[in-house]
């Protein structure tokens, strides 16, 4: 096992073996349910693979890792009932298999516990955390609100798009990493190139999760593929076509997008169809290109070594992900 597995496994039995809560029982098997969905552990694993690039005793923040994890289902959870998300992971969403309500107060309780994980910390540190923490939720939510007010907008650019979603996911990845830099002592010059780096990564991450919405196997993508093009949401893919569609292809893009009543697989191949003829496909991937890109130079300014090499690794390993 490579020390990669060892710190998913860790992370894994650290989420499995929490004593979440027990009373009463249906506010507290929905957390259970989230947790054992799974996923990349990818937030987890990129405070600890930071963590690393300082000092060899990653076992040691493993609880404070696992908790940038819950705050993510925390946001997932939530984000699903916005969305109307009928699956999370390949399986039913929370709000879906429960209702609204407890889905909502099984997603405060995730918060809450995030914070319990962090009081474990000495107090020095505990505080940088929090302030970091804090304002990393923060922009979640502003990028969240700024994404549904994206809904009942005509037109939203490129560059408003890359700004919502770096505020919406990108500074969790940021946050992750610069967390695992703080916990190692890190100086400040260090945790700023490893939360831009973050940043940088996150960007190029959602575009992917935007490119598979549309293009991925909805064998393993493990959410409703077409769901984007369904819900008329404003992902990169969607602004683009706008912006270079002209005549015949303008008017039947705008027809799809104003329909309410409509076969949602026939409107997916329609738009779909739209899109390869105006090239997006590609268009989108130039620009996840570029922005993983700009993570992975970030590794330069970091000392070399072979855990540096290890993330240099793990960022490829995101930028060719199918799911």
């Amino acid at each position: 096992m490579n020390d990669l597995e060892k710190h998913i496994t860790s992370v894994e039995k650290f989420l499995r073996e929490n004593k979440w809560g027990t009373q009463p029982p249906s506010l507290y098997e929905p957390i259970h349910y989230m947790m054992e969905l799974g996923g990349k552990r990818l937030r987890p694993l990129l405070t600890v693979m930071a963590y690393s690039l300082f000092k060899n005793d990653a076992v040691q923040i493993i609880p404070q890792a696992a908790a940038v994890e819950v705050f993510h289902n925390f946001t997932l959870i939530h984000d699903d009932i916005m969305d109307k998300a009928p699956l999370r992971r390949g399986k039913k969403s929370v709000h879906e298999k429960w209702n609204v309500n407890t889905a909502i107060l099984s997603g405060d309780v995730l918060m809450v516990k995030v914070y319990q994980i962090f009081c474990s910390l000495e107090p020095k540190v505990l505080k940088a955390v929090l302030l970091l923490f804090n304002q990393c939720a923060t922009e979640v939510c502003e990028g969240q609100q700024i994404d549904m007010e994206f809904e009942t907008r005509k037109q939203v650019d490129v560059n408003e798009y890359i700004d919502m979603i770096r505020q919406k996911t990108a500074v969790l990845l940021g946050f992750a990493l610069e967390l695992g830099a703080l916990l190692a002592g890190a100086n400040e010059k260090q945790k700023l190139t490893l939360r831009n780096l973050g940043v940088n990564i996150g960007i190029g991450f959602q575009l992917k999760d935007d490119l598979l919405d549309v293009y991925g196997d909805k064998k393993t993508f493990g959410k409703q593929v077409g769901g984007d093009i369904i819900s008329n949401k404003k992902t990169f893919l969607l602004i683009k076509a706008l912006e270079r569609a002209k005549g015949k292809d303008k008017t039947e893009l705008e027809k799809w997008l104003k329909t309410t009543k409509v076969d949602p697989a026939k409107k997916v191949k329609a738009v779909t169809r739209i899109y390869d003829k105006l090239d997006i496909k590609s268009q989108t991937e130039i620009e996840i290109d570029n922005y993983f890109t700009k993570g992975l130079g970030g590794l330069q300014a970091l000392p070399k070594s072979a855990n540096r090499d290890k993330l240099g690794q793990f960022i490829l390993t995101l930028m060719k992900r199918q799911n």
